[in-house]
Order: C-alpha cells, then structure tokens, then sequence
C-alpha cells in the first residue's frame, strides 16, 4: 500500500504571475462577451453637423480597462517577456471561446430549447468582430507593454507614472481605434464611428487615469511579494 507521504508533487512557484494573468484572461473574456451590446446614453445632439450625444459605447467598457492595468502590472514588474506571455494566452483563449461559440451556435438545437436565436444574436460572433478583436488586442496590448518597458529601461525605476499614463495613451489609442474602424467602418455613418472612438478612448484612459493610485499600490504590492524581482540600479 502506498504511502500517503510518498506522494510527490510538483512544486508551486513563487510569486504571483498566475493569478495575475489568471485575471487578465478572465477579464479579457468577459469584456469579449459583454461587448457584444452597444449601449448609448442621452439625448441627439449635434455640433456643426458632429454628433455629441448620445455617447455611443459597448458592454466592455465595463470591464476591459482593467485588462490593460493588469498589463501595466505585467509588464512593470515581469518585463516585455512575461507580458508577452499573458497576452499570447489571452488571445489563443479568447480565439477559442469564439470557435467554441460558433461551433454551439451551428450546432443544431434540441426541440423543446426556445434559445438559439439569442444564442446566436450574443454569442455567434460574425468574423468581422472577431477579427477586430483580435487585431485591436493584440497591437493595443503589445504597443503598451512596449512602451511601458521602454520608458522604464530610460527612467530605470523612477516616474512610475509617466510609463502608466505613456503607454495608455499609445496602447489605447491602437486598440480603439483598430477595433472601432475594421468592425464597424463602412457599417455605421462616419459621425457616429467617430463618436465611438472619442469616447472610447477617452473614456478608457479616464479610467486608468482615475485607477492609478490603485495601479501604483498593485505594482508595489506585487513586487514586495515576487521573490524574483530585482529593481533597477
């Protein structure tokens, strides 16, 4: 009979890396869903032809601004190459649960389940949208990791801030944009796409903005406890 003290198991890392891009895929896959649906508020106005209001945005937002706080922590404290690593895994888990979905969505339903129109409505992503997704996330997450490390390497590990806010503005500015004009150009009036992408962008980096004594105590948390990381000189 085998000793329960025999037993051997690999041994858990320091750190926590795990969890972080545990979050970060978690928060990229909600957002994926959720933005889904557009949501506009307050009345029709127009300035000099521009639509003002309503502001024109989508589910995600909710959520998806912490995705790129998340990668400001990957990438301050595990370098471009553990940021690398995190969005690699998000894309291929985002790719999946959209194969996954459309592959439910095709799948024929059974008789008595009312639900596949709406299956289909909120989950069965067209390929454009995916497409735009993945494009936008890819060179939105990788261009604020880039930033970000590059700036540190300048500043070693001084003007935190600078490197937080730099990167927003260059990683937000990818992603909105990329994702706004292959999903919806050419769909919607180039008033109400240039709505949409102001008001993403702004509203996104307003949050980061608003979330940085959050972000800066996260970083240092993370750092105190990650066994491996070594300050600049």
């Amino acid at each position: 009979m085998t000793n329960p003290t025999d037993s051997r198991f690999a041994r858990r890392p320091g750190g926590n890396y795990d969890v972080i891009v545990a979050l970060f895929c978690a928060f990229l896959l909600i957002s994926n869903v959720a933005a889904t649906k557009l949501i506009q508020f307050g009345p029709d106005v127009e300035v000099l032809g521009f639509p003002v209001l309503p502001i024109i945005t989508d589910g995600g937002a909710f959520l998806f601004p912490m995705t790129y706080i998340l990668g400001d922590v990957l990438a301050e404290v595990f370098g471009l190459k553990g940021a690398r690593r995190a969005i690699l895994l998000g894309f291929v888990v985002s790719a999946l649960a959209s194969v996954v979905f459309l592959a439910v969505g095709a799948a024929p339903p059974a008789a008595d389940w009312g639900g596949q129109e709406a299956f289909t409505t909120i989950l069965g992503f067209v390929p454009r949208i995916v497409l735009a997704s993945g494009l936008a996330y890819l060179a939105g997450q990788f261009l604020n990791a880039y930033v970000l490390v590059r700036l540190k390497e300048r500043s070693k590990d001084g003007s935190l801030w600078t490197r937080l806010l730099g990167s927003t503005l260059v990683g937000e500015a990818a992603d909105t944009v990329i994702f706004c004009v292959v999903a919806f150009g050419g769909v919607v009036g180039l008033g109400t796409l240039g709505n949409y992408i102001v008001v993403g962008y702004v509203y996104k980096v307003l949050v980061e903005v608003v979330m940085l004594p959050v972000t800066y105590r996260v970083i240092a948390l993370v750092k105190r406890h990650e066994p491996t990381y070594q300050p600049a000189a």
